[in-house]
């Protein structure tokens, strides 16, 4: 669950940021005004489109897509049609915003995608992790009490909002569910129509509502 663990840092501009936690979702408090700091400090191949909003020249925007400042949209990354990009998103290089999309107080490493119909909210996902359509991250408790992390001990975040945290080259299937607080581990793979809580370690396959099993 330790951020060294799940993250090649070399993928995202947040590696400054981050390296400063131990755990990832401890980092989900600050990601506004990291984004406000490092956006006027961006090479001039990043364009303030509006206030506080930073496009990469190389990256694509659909003109129906919704950016919400502050954001940070890496280089040759795609925003397709409709995408709502709320707030406080810092998108790496490479990346897919799709269709119908909404981000919300999030990290994308490089290389993730979003490409349909996902909300990802108050998260971090990892260098190439990737969502298949309609997934999404459940990031309140039905209760509304404080997100708390169940894996070999429990672990209090002190949030109310906490979605997901995706290792490095996980993939979540379409229609799954990640409730608030889950960890997928590197390279850990989510069947389709799953729900998901708790830590799933890496190089792990999660099928249906349960069962996780070693993949190698």
């Amino acid at each position: 669950m330790k951020i060294q663990e799940m993250y090649d840092l070399e993928h995202t501009l947040a590696k400054p940021y981050l390296e400063q936690f131990t755990y990832p979702w401890q980092a989900l408090k600050g990601i506004k005004d990291f984004i406000l700091a490092l956006g006027p400090t961006l090479p001039k191949e990043y364009k303030e489109v509006s206030p506080q909003v930073w496009v990469h020249e190389t990256a694509t925007v659909a003109p129906t897509a919704f950016l919400g400042a502050p954001c940070i949209i890496g280089a040759n990354t795609e925003v397709r049609h409709c995408a709502f990009i709320r707030s406080s998103a810092l998108v790496g290089n490479d990346c897919v915003v799709g269709n119908s999309v909404e981000l919300k107080n999030v990290i994308l490493f490089d290389h993730v995608q979003t490409p349909h119909y996902n909300y990802v909210g108050d998260s971090v996902l990892g260098y190439k992790a990737h969502m298949g359509a309609g997934a999404v991250t459940s990031n309140v408790k039905g209760d509304k009490k404080n997100v708390v992390v169940h894996g070999e001990r429990d672990y209090e975040t002190g949030r109310k909002k906490f979605g997901a945290m995706l290792g490095d080259f996980a993939e979540i299937g379409c229609n799954s569910v990640l409730n608030p607080g889950t960890i997928i581990g590197r390279n850990s793979q989510v069947y389709p129509l799953s729900s998901v809580r708790g830590v799933v370690k890496a190089r792990h396959i999660v099928k249906g509502a349960r069962g996780a099993f070693a993949k190698d």
